[in-house]
């Protein structure tokens, strides 16, 4: 018999999370975070709330760089898309059609910080990432 010190009713409740995140592929912890809190933490810091027009101009034109946001990630980039040097294959970008996408603030300023640099030629400022993701959100299936 196993023993504990935690309630049964607490530890049947731990084992049941930790048969679901092994049961569910490609998940191993719950998200931290949404799209929608990644916005209004953008919102915050620009002063004033993403733009969604503003959003899918700035995704889909080079802006300096060799290339553009669509360049990899698809016009619009509710399907698979591709990295444009390395072939990679690229998960949907728009939360509607991923629901991984923008739940790991470490990744989401990690993919901002190379993308925007590969694209704008610096890093984007809270305003822009606002502005893409406001795109992004409105992208439904």
């Amino acid at each position: 018999m196993l023993k504990t010190h935690l309630p049964t009713h607490r530890l049947v409740s731990l084992l049941a999370t930790a048969v679901a995140c092994m049961l569910t592929p490609g998940i191993s912890n719950a998200a931290e975070t949404t799209a929608a809190q990644q916005l209004d933490r953008w919102n915050s810091q620009a002063s004033s709330p993403g733009n969604a027009d503003r959003g899918k101009v700035l995704f889909n034109t080079r802006q300096g760089g060799e290339w553009s946001c669509a360049s990899c990630h698809g016009t619009p980039p509710t399907a698979q898309g591709k990295h444009a040097s390395t072939g990679k294959v690229i998960s949907p970008l728009a939360p509607a059609f991923n629901r991984n996408a923008f739940t790991d603030t470490t990744k989401i300023d990690k993919w901002f910080r190379r993308n925007c640099k590969d694209v704008l030629e610096r890093e984007c400022n809270a305003g822009e990432k606002a502005d893409v993701l406001a795109y992004l959100l409105s992208l439904k299936p």
